[in-house]
């Protein structure tokens, strides 16, 4: 991969090089950073939120959740994203990247295959194709992210193909993929994964998507396939009220060459009411399910079931930079939480950010 990546920074800078004619050609830089603190109030020693949060996950401190800078160039023919980044959201959900590919939070570049469509390819570090939270917390409806949206890829390393129509209504993508969020495979494991996207915009105020993935994020001699659907709608039902509603199923072989599987599945339901252009509120309902403990492990009989509520608060210090507040509970089956030396059910704690964007 390390390969592919240099090749595709070559042919991007030849492109930038033999483009300066090109009145087309665009590079901007921009960057990105959230500064956040968040308060548990199990009060864990390790000052870490538990395993299964990787964004906005120390406790009690003034910390760096992301940020990054990256520069973007773009003709009519081709592109690339090339960003750097630095948080703790680099350091959980990289940790097994090694060097310093943990470090890159983009870094892809592509050419449009067809002079009358809009057909691209990329390659290279790209964000993931499935669901509708990004680590970008600005950009997002809620300060945190779902339990959903923690769990399933939020970056990926491979190649897509994808087309937009002519109206823009829909996006059509097939992709081969290093793995279940990789940019390096797994030691071990031959075997290319692959996934698809299809997003649908019937109006300007209804997005529809569907995602999946199929592959396997383990060496061959344990090759266990895993098969994944994300699907999610965004309804912007008047000028200050949206509703976003996802749904996760996925399962995976019990063991290898088995016709057995362990499912885990999460619906997710997220209301936002914009009061006026500079103060928002936003509540969030969901829960998870993942009995086998495919994704999260607990070590319990009975794996991982959660229901999760939170509120939000957003003041727009200015066009590009934002002030929220969330507090937010997480309700287990079981006691998995650990508050004071005890084993409880409930883990409950509030977040507070200041992102800015330039």
């Amino acid at each position: 991969m390390k390969k592919i990546i240099i090749i595709l920074f070559i042919v991007t800078i030849n492109n930038i090089i033999f483009a300066q004619n090109d009145s087309s050609a665009k590079l901007q830089v921009s960057g990105y950073a959230e500064i956040y603190y968040l308060l548990n109030f199990n009060m864990p020693d390790n000052n870490t939120q538990p395993g299964f949060i990787y964004s906005h996950n120390r406790h009690n401190e003034f910390n760096l959740n992301l940020g990054f800078i990256k520069a973007a160039y773009a003709t009519d023919r081709v592109r690339a994203n090339l960003s750097l980044m630095a948080g703790t959201y680099a350091n959980a959900n990289l940790a097994a990247e090694p060097g310093v590919l943990k470090n890159i939070y983009e870094a892809n570049a592509g050419f449009k295959i067809s002079k009358e469509n809009n057909v691209w390819i990329d390659a290279g570090i790209l964000p993931s194709h499935i669901g509708f939270e990004s680590a970008i917390s600005k950009d997002c409806a809620t300060l945190t992210r779902s339990i959903l949206a923690e769990n399933s890829p939020y970056y990926e390393s491979g190649v897509r193909l994808s087309y937009t129509s002519d109206n823009n209504k829909w996006f059509l993508a097939g992709l081969l993929l290093n793995g279940w969020q990789r940019i390096q495979r797994v030691e071990g494991n031959s075997l290319i994964s692959g996934g698809t996207q299809i997003t649908y915009k019937p109006t300007d105020n209804i997005t529809l998507n569907s995602s999946t993935f199929i592959g396997t994020d383990k060496p061959d001699t344990d090759r266990k396939m895993r098969y994944f659907h994300n699907f999610y709608g965004i309804f912007n039902l008047s000028d200050k009220f949206s509703a976003t509603a996802g749904f996760d199923f996925g399962f995976e072989q019990t063991a290898m060459d088995t016709s057995e599987y362990n499912n885990w599945y999460s619906p997710v339901i997220i209301l936002k009411y914009a009061i006026n252009n500079k103060h928002a509120i936003a509540a969030r309902g969901e829960y998870y399910a993942d009995e086998n403990e495919v994704i999260i492990a607990t070590g319990f009989p009975d794996g991982f079931k959660a229901s999760g509520f939170s509120l939000n608060y957003d003041c727009k210090i200015t066009e590009n930079s934002v002030w929220r507040i969330e507090g937010r509970i997480i309700s287990a089956s079981d006691s998995i939480f650990v508050n004071n030396e005890e084993i409880v059910k409930i883990l409950p704690f509030a977040t507070t950010s200041f992102a800015i964007s330039f």
